[in-house]
């Protein structure tokens, strides 16, 4: 699934990856982020107003960040390539590093309309209690803005997502052409064609996709938590627990720490639920393919007893599915409020006006959001373990490994040439 695609020894590149990443971070915030000076970029001056709209993409530290990035991604490849070649190595390495900064500039898109937010707030507020007067031009302006800002959201949106179809299609046809190699060991196992025609798909797809918004989470994360921290002065007080330092940090992370916890219990048995079904599905799909050439095939007894047990597997996961959905929904639906209820006591005392209360509420939730990642992402993560565990049981034969425990569970119908055995 990876080796084909990444470079060899797969588990020493993705550490090598975690490790180089720590480092350039550790320098960028050790004052690496503000080189940009010394090589004469135009720095905002810390005194001024900050920059809202989209000119702040071309201020210095953002160009200082572009240089800075290809540096890092040009060192790392450099090496990857040069010690361990690969033939996929221009998109596992540089195409990952795309998303990878593509991913960066999002959150950033989302830093900077959260800025907006707080003087265009400000100024709606004026304007309804009437306590100056506003004029229309101003309002216009702030929309000529945020609309700058939004048109560069979507133009990376478009990039980003033309380029994704690609990079799963290269992944798919790397994991295709390494199975493919060894057919002649794989034919024989329950759903073979599937796994390398349907799986490889999907497993690069939810792969790409989770990869990206767990990055995602973790870079919201870095820009939204300091952002917090300094909205959220005027809140010292929440319900319940009184007054400490940082309220609003420290109780986004409780409660986004308590609900990812609580619903992996709840959903624990799903996993192994979905990659059953997938089963049971193959069994009755093969059955169904061998009917279409051999007229003793797919009579109605064997039919029957397959759909059989594609519904009883179906209803068991139709009924699990059902109080997990409960416990999310509820879980979700009290999340919503939950920012809301924390902030009261700020709101009566008179503490924040409308401008910084939006940007708390946004800030706020981004923080609760990367923290939920698991929750969020939960179902599909099901799906990605079962995808996993079916093509892990595929390489176990490439590799004369022991199979996993699923695959080497009796069917519930076995299929012989006869009919059913059951």
């Amino acid at each position: 699934m990876f080796q084909s695609f990444f470079p060899n020894p797969t588990k020493l590149f993705f550490l090598s990856v975690v490790l180089w990443t720590v480092v350039v971070v550790g320098v960028w915030f050790a004052g690496g982020a503000e080189l940009g000076m010394a090589i004469g970029l135009p720095y905002p001056d810390p005194a001024a107003p900050k920059v809202i709209g989209p000119s702040l993409f071309i201020t210095g530290p953002f160009l200082w960040f572009y240089v800075y990035f290809t540096i890092a991604v040009g060192l790392f490849a450099a090496a990857w390539m040069a010690l361990a070649p690969h033939p996929w190595q221009r998109w596992s390495i540089l195409g990952s590093a795309f998303l990878l900064f593509f991913t960066y500039f999002q959150v950033q898109v989302s830093v900077a309309l959260n800025d907006w937010y707080g003087p265009f707030f400000n100024l709606l507020q004026e304007a309804l209690s009437k306590s100056r007067v506003v004029k229309a031009e101003e309002f216009y302006g702030y929309l000529i803005s945020v609309s700058g800002i939004l048109a560069i959201w979507v133009a990376v949106y478009t990039i980003v997502r033309f380029f994704v179809s690609h990079y799963v299609f290269r992944w798919r046809t790397a994991m295709n052409d390494f199975y493919m190699a060894h057919w002649t060991r794989v034919r024989h196992i329950e759903g073979a064609a599937q796994r390398v025609q349907d799986d490889t798909m999907r497993f690069a797809q939810i792969t790409e996709g989770l990869g990206v918004n767990f990055v995602d989470a973790i870079m919201t994360l870095i820009a939204f938590m300091p952002l917090l921290v300094t909205l959220s002065a005027p809140v010292t007080t929440v319900p319940f627990l009184g007054e400490f330092p940082h309220p609003l940090v420290v109780i986004a992370i409780l409660w986004s720490v308590l609900g990812t916890g609580f619903l992996a219990i709840v959903g624990i048995k799903l996993p192994g639920l979905y990659f059953r079904n997938q089963r049971v599905e193959a069994a009755y799909r093969k059955e169904l393919v061998y009917g279409e050439d051999h007229a003793d095939r797919a009579d109605p007894p064997t039919v029957k007893e397959l759909f059989s047990n594609v519904r009883k597997n179906y209803f068991r996961l139709y009924f699990h599915y059902a109080y997990f959905n409960v416990a999310r929904g509820c879980y979700l639906q009290a999340d919503n409020l939950f920012p809301h209820f924390v902030l009261v006591p700020a709101i009566v005392a008179g503490k924040l006006t409308l401008g910084p209360y939006q940007q708390i509420l946004n800030a706020f939730g981004q923080v609760r959001e990367s923290f939920q990642f698991l929750i969020n992402s939960w179902t599909t993560i099901v799906e990605l373990m079962s995808i996993y565990k079916r093509l892990r049981g595929f390489e176990a034969v490439i590799y004369g490994e022991e199979p996993p425990s699923q695959d080497k569970e009796e069917p519930e119908a076995e299929v012989t040439a006869e009919g059913v055995k059951v």
